[in-house]
């Protein structure tokens, strides 16, 4: 008797019309509710629309409290000093009082990590670190006020400075009450990618939107005599664009040199460039 062969199996039709169309690696919009999330990201028309929206999506991961930094700087980069880092969090205030303002991030084993290197990384590298005793003291004191404060189990992710060449931007992603870092590493395996894209895009969309400066935020009058500066213009060229004396245009860059912080109209437009407060457009 002749061997039967089996017949062969069939491919299973298309699930609709549009998906024989297409790569079949694509998934359908039904099944990515990630889409949602970065089209509100993208949606965002400021730095605080931007974060709350954001604080809001990490939430749905399980993550409850945030802290970012990002800084674009002048010469070598620092995390010494974050006088000049744009911070968000939405950690309370007794939190931020002592991890920032009295210095504890300084000794913060994470920070250090994000500041050497690029990518995600699971707080359970500290907590091996601490229970094998290899910290330093400094160390040790940010892990005891992070157990007080119920900052137990997270992730930081470093950011790759693809948009911006002098800058360091990092993000740590602190697990609701009651979650471990068993939890938090089985939700990583499962929605890393989902996480690592959303905080990507949100960090980009940082880089490009007008941030706040040190003093107070540029006025219409001073982008525009430093945005003369920029183009070559000099002082008498731009007294003369916008209707004032000289000593009115001297006037506004001065006024911006102290609004960002700088000594020179050279270094307030590079700051104001940095910052996304000149060359925007109006919102």
């Amino acid at each position: 008797m002749r061997d039967r062969k089996a017949p062969a199996e069939s491919a299973a039709p298309p699930a609709s019309p549009a998906e024989a169309l297409v790569a079949p690696d694509l998934i359908p919009d039904s099944q990515a509710p990630c889409l949602a999330k970065i089209e509100a990201i993208l949606a965002a028309g400021s730095i605080e629309e931007l974060w709350q929206r954001h604080v809001e999506i990490m939430a749905d991961f399980g993550f409850d409290r945030l802290l970012y930094g990002f800084k674009n700087f002048l010469q070598e980069p620092s995390v010494d000093n974050l006088d000049d880092f744009l911070v968000l969090s939405n950690h309370p205030k007794s939190y931020l009082d002592g991890y920032i303002r009295d210095g504890l991030y300084r000794h913060a084993p994470m920070l250090h990590w994000a500041s050497r290197n690029v990518g995600a990384t699971s707080w359970r590298r500290a907590q091996e670190r601490h229970a094998r005793g290899e910290m330093t003291e400094g160390e040790r004191r940010v892990i005891e006020f992070n157990r007080r404060h119920g900052v137990i189990a997270g992730y930081t992710i470093s950011f790759l400075d693809n948009v911006l060449t002098r800058s360091r931007g990092a993000i740590a992603l602190c697990a609701r009450a009651g979650l471990d870092m068993d939890d938090v590493d089985a939700i990583w395996a499962q929605y890393g990618r989902q996480i690592m894209l959303i905080n990507s895009i949100t960090h980009m969309r940082v880089c490009l939107m007008p941030q706040p400066t040190p003093q107070s935020d540029l006025t219409p009058r001073q982008r525009e005599t430093l945005e003369g500066v920029g183009a070559g213009k000099t002082a008498q060229q731009i007294a003369r664009q916008m209707g004032v004396s000289r000593a009115t245009v001297e006037k506004h860059l001065r006024l911006a040199r102290e609004a960002l912080g700088v000594q020179t109209t050279a270094q307030a437009v590079l700051m104001a460039s940095f910052k996304n407060q000149i060359y925007v457009m109006p919102a």
